[in-house]
């Protein structure tokens, strides 16, 4: 019996990016997802699958998409570190991913589409030179384009980064976007941009619009990829229920709604009176289309949910749209009123307080030894993160009681965009040697906390004595478009509702020199240039009134860190000496830090930290270092410990570890019939260092000490012999011998007695 060759066909199609080359293959991988693809750029390579279920879940109210980055550490050949050697929950780097990769897609899909599509992307190769997030979105893309789900595609991405020359590279290598001023990311159409994620280093608003302009130029070869591949190769698309109400329930429910809405909200402007008002409304809408004699609903609750939020948005939109009217009454560019201080929490190392409106953030700064610094385990490029910084938003801030199940994917999202926009203000490790973790307590919310976490964090490390270069703040920018018109609306430091209702939730945090972080999420299929500058000069113009109102509490960065932080203190030793300092087992590294009520760490370079919380230990620990990696040096005097006493004189422990031998005619400046007759084991006497032989053996004087004598008269002396030791002089029976190679001191080899 023969066994039949199985016929696997595979397309293969690539594209350039920048100078790289973007090389996609589907049909040889995952048949039975409704589309795969494997994406490749030098040695990196992801796997994208995208899967539909046949049919909506029932009374479901939004689109339930899911992206994962299901990271794999096999990608780099490596076993992962975890007790069960095997990746667990996603790492922060692979919800990062996932969230970038959602929302590149999300907002292509069709409107009434609520199918459950699954996208999963799973890193097969990663050769740490090209990004895997670049090619995690394109593939994802790819497999919903030539996938029978709707997607209205394809999307490209790409990164630009800034280099020292001020020249912009397309598609950076990892070693080129580290070592830039910009990192930004940016997913697109044909038409429009659709997704922004950024970290910089002050860098001013034309340059940001001249990269982003750049990078949608450069994505444009991988779209014409993609919509060929789905010409050739793509499935055709599927049909799908439309869900939401039908016309004549919609006609009906807005007949009894009439301008009740409209009335409503150009009578309230307070989040919760607004919100209670349209509670009450809502459930009149309830009530009103529910039969009185059987109590029963003559329209499903979810269709006149649907209804009513429709006109709702339509009457928020068109209010700012048409009159310049926002929900609580601003102009499109006004910020909320601000509330600023600092110094909130008496222990903590530093904390700021942030309230713009009913939005409120405490953000709380720590101070730490550089060996408190996160280690990763991950595909990231980082391997270790010296600033740490965390977003908590817990369900009290917008009055809800849910359990705590730690941080979601959102909150995930927040703090790493926070801690982008700090980042480069960070002194660097060798100016400032400390960890800094720095926790965003979201305490009220009403829109845009991310950035509200920005300024109080700032604040909290200015609060803490962190030197950071300038301070910096953050908003948010909303924007309202009527796209059978053309009118649109760009918003300032947009609350709840107008995130909720609006078409773009835009982040820009920065300093007065520049952006340092942007984020921005559309729900319509594209921005132009127009309405992105725009953007950026009304964030800017807030961005500045808010620094002001910020530098009005605290100007600069406190002169002195807390007296509750540790001091570190550092200093250099030789490499070579690293070894001795930490001892056998680590025994003279945990002896000085317990004599010494310090925390000392050693860097693989030499470098010495010591942690203290008093100046007296930190001065103490530091003399301990200095002695046990001190060599010891000629005509130098020293204060140490008798730790053997023979016939012919006594060793001596001048440094740890380190000791030498005072003959007896050297021990005292009168002549000495015994040793012991002057010293004993565990005596401290002061000795002078008067030579060192070529195999390390230390010769001591005590005598040099008590006489004053220089090293040349030390020397002199001990040649001619004029030492006045006693009858087993220098020219005893054994006179200025010494055992062995070494002197054998505390740690010499001894004659066990049997």
């Amino acid at each position: 019996m023969s066994t039949q060759q199985l016929s696997v066909v595979s397309y293969q199609y690539a594209a350039p990016l920048g100078n790289h080359e973007v090389i996609i293959e589907a049909g040889k991988l995952a048949m039975q997802a409704n589309a795969a693809v494997t994406v490749r750029m030098g040695d990196s390579m992801v796997l994208a699958t995208a899967v539909a279920t046949a049919q909506p879940r029932e009374g479901i109210s939004f689109f339930p998409l899911t992206v994962d980055f299901e990271e794999r550490l096999y990608a780099v050949g490596r076993i992962p570190g975890s007790f069960f050697r095997r990746e667990g929950r996603p790492s922060e780097t692979a919800i990062l991913y996932s969230r970038l990769v959602d929302r590149s897609l999300r907002p292509l899909f069709p409107k009434g589409f609520r199918n459950d599509v699954q996208v999963i992307v799973t890193p097969l190769s990663f050769d740490e030179v090209h990004p895997l997030d670049t090619i995690a979105v394109i593939a994802a893309s790819a497999a919903l384009t030539i996938s029978d789900i709707p997607f209205h595609g394809p999307v490209g991405h790409t990164r630009i980064t800034l280099d020292e020359e001020g020249r912009f590279i397309v598609n950076p290598t990892i070693p080129e976007y580290e070592n830039g001023r910009l990192d930004l990311r940016i997913s697109g159409t044909a038409d429009a941009i659709n997704m922004v994620e950024c970290a910089a280093n002050e860098v001013n608003e034309e340059a940001m619009v001249q990269a982003i302009e750049l990078a949608h130029e450069a994505i444009q070869p991988l779209i014409e990829l993609q919509n060929r591949m789905r010409e050739e190769i793509g499935r055709p698309k599927m049909q799908y229920p439309v869900m939401g109400p039908d016309e004549e329930v919609e006609a009906e429910v807005r007949a009894w709604l009439g301008n009740r809405v409209e009335q409503l909200i150009a009578q309230t402007t307070a989040k919760e009176e607004r919100n209670e008002a349209l509670e009450a409304l809502s459930q009149e809408l309830q009530e009103a289309f529910t039969d009185p004699a059987t109590g029963t609903p003559r329209y499903s609750v979810q269709d006149l949910a649907d209804v009513f939020q429709a006109v709702l948005k339509e009457t928020v939109r068109r209010r700012i749209l048409e009159l310049d009217e926002r929900p609580d009454g601003r102009r499109p560019d006004e910020i909320r009123p601000l509330y600023v201080e600092v110094g909130l929490s008496p222990r903590a190392h530093g904390s700021g307080l942030f309230q713009r409106g009913e939005t409120q953030v405490l953000s709380i700064a720590t101070l730490g030894t550089v060996g408190e610094e996160q280690m990763l385990d991950d595909l990231g490029v980082m391997e270790r993160k010296r600033y740490m910084h965390h977003y908590n938003f817990p369900p009290f801030s917008t009055g809800e009681a849910r359990p705590l199940r730690g941080p979601r994917r959102r909150e995930i999202g927040h703090g790493a965009l926070a801690e982008n926009a700090l980042r480069p203000l960070i002194p660097p490790e060798e100016e400032f040697p400390y960890a800094i973790r720095v926790v965003s307590e979201v305490l009220s919310s009403n829109g845009s906390t991310s950035m509200a976490s920005v300024c109080a964090s700032s604040l909290a490390l200015m609060d803490a004595g962190v030197p950071i270069r300038a301070p910096v703040a953050g908003i948010a920018m909303g924007l309202i478009v009527d796209e059978a018109s053309g009118r649109y609306k760009v918003l300032t430091d947009i609350q709840g509702i107008e995130d909720a209702l609006g078409d773009m939730d835009f982040k820009v945090a920065g300093t007065e020199q520049g952006i340092t972080a942007l984020q921005m999420d559309i729900k319509i299929k594209g921005l132009n240039m127009q309405i992105l500058r725009e953007a950026l000069a009304q964030a800017r113009a807030a961005r500045l009134e808010i620094l002001e109102a910020m530098k009005a509490v605290l100007p600069a960065p406190r002169p002195e860190i807390s007296p509750y932080a540790p001091r570190i203190y550092t200093l250099q030793i030789p490499v070579d000496k690293i070894g001795k300092l930490i001892g056998p087992g680590g025994k003279h590294i945990r002896a000085i830090q317990q004599e010494t009520n310090t925390k000392i760490e050693i860097t693989p370079e030499g470098i010495v930290y010591i942690a203290a919380t008093d100046e007296a230990g930190a001065e103490r620990a530091r003399e301990l270092v200095e002695l046990y990696t001190e060599d010891a040096q000629v005509g130098k005097i020293y204060t140490g410990r008798v730790v053997r006493v023979t016939d012919f004189g006594a060793f001596v422990e001048i440094l740890p570890g380190v000791d030498g031998m005072v003959h007896i005619s050297q021990l005292s400046d009168r002549r000495v019939p015994r040793v012991e007759d002057v010293v004993k084991v565990g005596d401290e006497i002061m000795v002078m260092v008067t030579d060192i032989d070529p195999e390390g053996r230390i010769r001591l004087s005590r005598q040099a000490v008590l006489e004053g004598w220089t090293l040349e008269e030390a020397r002199e002396a001990d040649r001619k012999g004029k030492g006045r030791g006693g009858d087993r002089g220098r020219n005893g029976p054994r006179g200025g011998r010494r055992e062995g190679g070494r002197h054998r001191g505390n740690s010499g080899r001894r004659r066990r007695s049997r």
